[in-house]
């Protein structure tokens, strides 16, 4: 029969635990969890980012619904836990719910620390430790208006950049000579106060807070030196106390926090302590790393075994875009200590290495952190480092006196070294996940591991050790930069546009930092189609940042002139269409007419300086582009449906129109080409298109995520609709949740892929709330983009892209 344990406390430590659990000892445990919070367990060290914007709340849940139903996990939502009865072995929360145990693990946190000056309990007055107090801040900051942080440790900046980020202007308070002084030497926290500065946050130190103003609400904070700032909110980040209270109230050993030997027992054998609230050996720990390595040896002695918990180093990185930041160890002077230190000024790079008996003690980098996991790993091994010495602050790549190949350092790293601080990933278990899991993309590495799943900054890491494992079998196309102009990939960028509300190109190099001035032909294209789908009405497409199929509308041949293809709505023409485009062959001497394989009539041939008299002749005819150069909606492919064929179930032709000219216009990540058949004979060809429909006598059949070019493959099959109105829907939703997700370039097939195909299939067929609002997204870009090009250029905008260069001679001499 399984035991009973009951966890008070749904945080990340208590989370790490049990997953580590449940793969050591399935069925072992009934598990129940009282969680105080009205939600499912989520990385909170990702709240900085849901703060700024950059991620969501359903971006950083760690254990969704279903993980709890799969693992049989009783969970109680805003079930704060009342009382603890040792005796009857039971736990009893304020709503009144019990729960008997025979193993308890208290893993109630921490509490913020607010400053009891006078005002700290008016409305606007908020501490930052959970979910809550992030949507407090946000409702607040809608309106704008001046924050007041006062705290400038880790979690105060970070939370000032989120403010800052939600359009408020910030001011930080600090009370000491620096900031992070915990974390950071006073070099260091000269050069992040100015990246800081820089960002438009103004930090003041040795700021002492007298009291709170405002009547009602909050209105500003003076300080004891008599300045008066003003506030519309006023966040508290000055430290956090161990949430030990209810195991106070149950008679255990306390101090600062919950006393735990190695095993994380408390003084009572059946009760356990985890994460903030414990103390081990005199320390507690406000840092994820050491509360996922307890939480490991916890779940072992669960199981039962015997780890034991030694205590932890930590290491410090700040969650602000833009800024690298590295902190681990003692950085304090002393007279039995020795300093290396780098100084890059032009660069923004400062590397300090702090010595003692020829050993790393502490490191503190800012700008450049490639090097953090190597200190750390010498930090905490004792690593002898004499014969480096020369070259130890020049970092891994460069010991034996030249630079070497970085995958050969990350190759060095023994097993236990630790890649992720965020998560205590180690680099052996990401090397064991990918093989034993045939791993090959990044996310997948972070959905198993966990690796580089929160604040990102060894992603670079992980994957050089994806390409060490893997060889040649590692594809980094999906996990490279943009291009050479800046180090961020396709997903960051697209993510910060949004986030930061970039609404041009060259706002998005400014803020982004790009390395060169204008960008190039591969980035330019691609924040080009970023911002026309992101911010439609809002950014003007920028036509010189298209390629030049895509600058003047025509597809270019090898002979430098172009080819013509007017849309032919579902592949359905006339007799007035046909004697139209007849009529431009002749006039234009255009050489070659051809069918296409989209059901379309392609002219071939045309030279440059005549398109937009061919357009405009075409245009007269009703003809509009049929954008067969375009990233975006090429053909809906259609066969004659139950009009005509004795076969044909709907009226797939008129779907195949109604897709078309509901569609048309509209800009892709890379072309998207539908068709609809109108029974399963599929003379259309819909199994192997972007997306494609298959008529039956029941409905419509949506697929997805075919292709048949270099690559061939079959489609997926998206669900089963009864209606034409609701296979439009259905589509166009797809279409938009590709756009908005895809990377520049990736075509349906391996964006799907990607993503995964359940994934594609949860969001469109099963969440009609979602559904909805990517179609209501779709239809309200369509207002600016169903623009005729052709028509535009026959009314001379941009009429220099088709006119001859002039051929301009020497002068005659004069006689």
């Amino acid at each position: 029969m399984a035991q009973k344990l009951v966890i008070i406390g749904n945080g990340m430590a208590p989370g790490r635990m049990l997953e580590d659990l449940f793969e050591r000892a399935p069925g072992l445990y009934d598990v129940t969890i009282f969680n105080a919070e009205p939600r499912v367990n989520y990385d909170r060290i990702m709240l900085s980012p849901v703060l700024s914007g950059e991620k969501t709340y359903e971006d950083i849940i760690i254990h969704g619904d279903d993980w709890y139903e799969a693992n049989g996990v009783t969970l109680h939502r805003g079930a704060k836990v009342a009382k603890i009865d040792r005796e009857a072995k039971t736990v009893t929360a304020e709503n009144g719910v019990t729960a008997s145990y025979d193993r308890l693990v208290i893993a109630t946190g921490s509490s913020p620390f607010i400053i009891p000056v006078s005002g700290h309990d008016l409305p606007g007055v908020l501490a930052y430790r959970d979910l809550d107090d992030v949507e407090k801040m946000l409702k607040i900051a809608a309106g704008q208006g001046h924050a007041v942080v006062i705290g400038g440790g880790l979690l105060g900046l970070e939370a000032a950049y989120g403010l800052k980020q939600r359009g408020m202007s910030v001011t930080v308070l600090h009370l000491m000579d620096t900031i992070m002084e915990r974390q950071l030497d006073p070099a260091a926290a000269y050069l992040l106060k100015k990246a800081l500065d820089d960002r438009g946050i103004e930090i003041i130190t040795k700021a002492n807070t007298k009291r709170i103003l405002g009547e009602g609400r909050v209105e500003g904070v003076e300080l004891e030196d008599g300045r008066i700032i003003s506030a519309d909110m006023v966040v508290m980040a000055v430290g956090i106390r161990p949430a030990a209270g209810l195991a106070k109230d149950a008679g255990l050993e306390v101090n600062r926090g919950i006393v735990v030997d190695d095993g994380m027992a408390t003084s009572d054998p059946s009760i356990f302590a985890l994460g903030e609230c414990a103390e081990h050996r005199g320390t507690c720990y406000g840092l994820v790393a050491p509360l996922y390595e307890s939480a490991v040896v916890l779940a072992d002695r669960l199981a039962g075994g015997a780890a034991e918990y030694r205590g932890s180093h930590v290491n410090t990185k700040l969650k602000v875009t833009g800024i690298k930041l590295f902190s681990a160890g003692d950085f304090a002077e002393g007279p039995d200590r020795e300093e290396v230190v780098l100084r890059d000024a032009t660069r923004g790079v400062y590397k300090r290495v702090i010595l003692q008996d020829n050993r790393v003690i502490g490191a503190v980098l800012y700008g450049d952190t490639a090097d953090g996991a190597w200190y750390f790993d010498m930090l905490k091994r004792g690593t002898d480092v004499s014969e480096m010495r020369e070259t130890l602050i020049y970092g891994q790549a460069y010991q034996g006196g030249a630079a070497a190949d970085p995958a050969a350092a990350v190759a060095a790293l023994p097993d236990d070294a630790e890649i992720c601080g965020c998560n205590g990933i180690c680099k052996g278990k990401i090397v064991t996940a990918i093989k034993d899991k045939g791993l090959t993309a990044l996310d997948d590495v972070r959905a198993h591991t966990k690796a580089s799943a929160s604040c990102g900054t060894c992603t670079g890491l992980v994957e050089q050790l994806m390409a060490l494992t893997l060889g040649d079998a590692y594809n980094p196309a999906a996990v490279q930069p943009v291009c050479g102009c800046t180090d961020l990939g396709h997903d960051d960028v697209r993510r910060l546009i949004r986030a930061k509300g970039l609404k041009t190109i060259p706002a998005v190099m400014q803020e982004l930092e790009w390395k060169t001035s204008c960008g190039c032909a591969k980035c330019r294209p691609a924040l080009n189609y970023y911002l026309v789908c992101d911010w439609p009405g809002a950014y003007a497409d920028d036509y010189q940042s298209r390629f030049i199929n895509e600058r003047v509308h025509a597809n270019i041949q090898k002979d430098g002139t172009y080819s013509v293809v007017p849309r032919m709505w579902g592949g359905v023409t006339s007799s007035k269409e046909l004697r139209a485009i007849a009529d431009v062959v002749d006039k234009y001497e255009i050489p070659t007419v051809k069918c296409t394989g989209g059901q379309r009539i392609d002219m071939l041939g045309v030279k440059k300086e005549d398109l937009p008299a061919v357009w405009a002749d075409l245009g007269k005819a009703g003809f509009v582009s049929g954008q067969a150069y375009a990233k975006g909606l090429r053909t809906v492919k259609t066969c004659v449906g139950s009009d005509w064929c004795r076969f044909g179930t709907q009226d797939s032709t008129g779907l195949g129109v109604r897709l078309e000219k509901f569609m048309w216009g509209s800009w892709t990540p890379a072309k998207l080409k539908l068709a609809v058949s109108g029974c399963p004979r599929n003379c259309a060809e819909a199994t192997c298109k972007d997306i494609g429909v298959i008529c039956v006598d029941s409905g419509f059949e949506i697929h997805f995520a075919g292709a048949a070019g270099l690559e061939i493959r079959g489609t997926e099959v998206l669900g089963m609709v009864k209606t034409e109105d609701e296979a439009l829907e259905h589509i166009v939703a797809l279409t938009q949740m590709y756009r908005e997700q895809a990377r520049y370039l990736e075509r349906i097939y391996k964006w799907a892929k990607r993503i995964g195909y359940d994934e594609v299939r949860a969001q469109i067929m099963d969440d009609a709330e979602k559904r909805t609002a990517y179609f209501d997204r779709f239809v309200e870009s369509q207002k600016y983009a169903q623009v005729d090009p052709w028509s535009e250029r026959v009314s001379g905008k941009d009429k220099h892209e088709f006119k001859p260069m002039a051929v301009v001679g020497h002068p005659e001499p004069a006689e």
